[in-house]
């Protein structure tokens, strides 16, 4: 029975990522004046910052069209539940940290359209990796077009990951390929385990490369990529919006820069990538384009905001219509970890 010093224990994961949080915060806080901040925030133009945030939420339908051609090879899933369990994971993303919002995505999806949730979530890594592959390419034509000062060290960088990227979905392409040849490997590998753990082991895998079906329909993938262009575009134009709304004269090409940037800043596990979000929107700005520190700072702050608050807020709704509490998302992630087991008919969604 566990001792209440034992249950009061803070989990290290959750302490590394308050520290996270509080080093990235702590770093943007001191490059910039909170009081000139303020002022350049109460001189921005509403009218771009509302036309941000209308084509920021477009991305989330754009989001759940993509995800649709990903998921068909594993069976139909309408468009509503892919907008809602979307909408719902990016809103666990922004409140809870760790990303967990990753899991239950594919999870929730699973669960009300009566999927294998392992091949669902297997999906969300193809997602993942064509989003890398979308960013690395306006990167790359950002810096052969854009007039942003592009230093070499950013050059290198873009030039690794996508490097990462035609590895990355090499290894997903040789996965895919024979699901039952991967499951019958897995448990040969685990054979010196106990049979039960070696036979969950063989299944996960297997089940996993089925959820990589996609990338064994040409025609499915082709779509996934061709949705991923506008997709990227929109959250390109959100990000030049809100920046013009402080008078930041970023360019729209060189706002694909940013997005490299911000890329990076939202790797961090941090509750909505806040602080990472912040400090790499404010080195872009900075470093690129000559802005204001300050200036850049407010910006950062009122994207930061546009990005995230509005889609937790339509989140939360989606969450209370379908009798979903933060704890009850948290249960269901740790209740699903690590299994391969189909998902049941019943839902949560309704």
């Amino acid at each position: 029975m566990p001792t209440a010093r034992s249950r009061s224990r803070v989990p290290w994961h959750t302490l590394f990522i308050v520290v996270l949080t509080a080093v990235l915060l702590g770093l943007f806080a001191a490059s910039i004046d909170l009081r000139e901040v303020w002022a350049a925030i109460t001189r921005a133009h509403p009218s771009l910052i509302v036309a941000a945030v209308g084509v920021t939420m477009v991305t989330y339908v754009l989001r759940a069209v993509r995800w649709r051609f990903l998921l068909r090879p594993l069976g139909p899933v309408r468009l509503s539940i892919a907008f809602r369990t979307t909408v719902i994971g990016f809103a666990a993303t922004f409140l809870l940290p760790g990303r967990v919002g990753e899991v239950l995505r594919p999870l929730l999806l699973a669960r009300h359209e009566r999927l294998k949730a392992t091949s669902t979530f297997a999906t969300v890594i193809v997602e993942r990796l064509l989003d890398l592959c979308t960013v690395v390419f306006l990167f790359v034509v950002a810096i052969w077009f854009s007039q942003a000062d592009v230093g070499r060290d950013v050059r290198i960088a873009g030039l690794i990951a996508a490097g990462v990227s035609v590895v990355a979905l090499g290894v997903l392409f040789a996965c895919a390929g024979h699901p039952e040849r991967l499951g019958r490997w897995a448990h040969a590998l685990t054979r010196p385990l106990p049979a039960v753990i070696a036979s969950r082991a063989g299944a996960f895998v297997q089940t996993f490369a089925e959820g990589l079906g996609v990338l064994r329909s040409p025609g499915h993938l082709a779509l996934a990529i061709a949705w991923s262009l506008p997709l990227w575009l929109s959250i390109a134009v959100g990000i030049w919006l809100t920046s013009w709304a402080f008078d930041l004269t970023v360019p729209f090409v060189g706002s694909f820069l940013v997005v490299g940037y911000l890329a990076v800043g939202v790797a961090a596990p941090t509750p909505g990538g806040a602080g990472g979000f912040h400090y790499l929107y404010l080195l872009a700005l900075t470093g690129l384009f000559g802005a204001d520190p300050d200036v850049a700072g407010a910006a950062a702050l009122v994207l930061h905001a546009v990005s995230f608050v509005p889609v937790t807020i339509l989140g939360v709704v989606f969450m209370w219509q379908d009798g979903l509490t933060l704890g009850r998302l948290r249960g269901l992630q740790a209740e699903n970890a690590g299994t391969g087991a189909p998902a049941d008919s019943g839902g949560p969604l309704r």
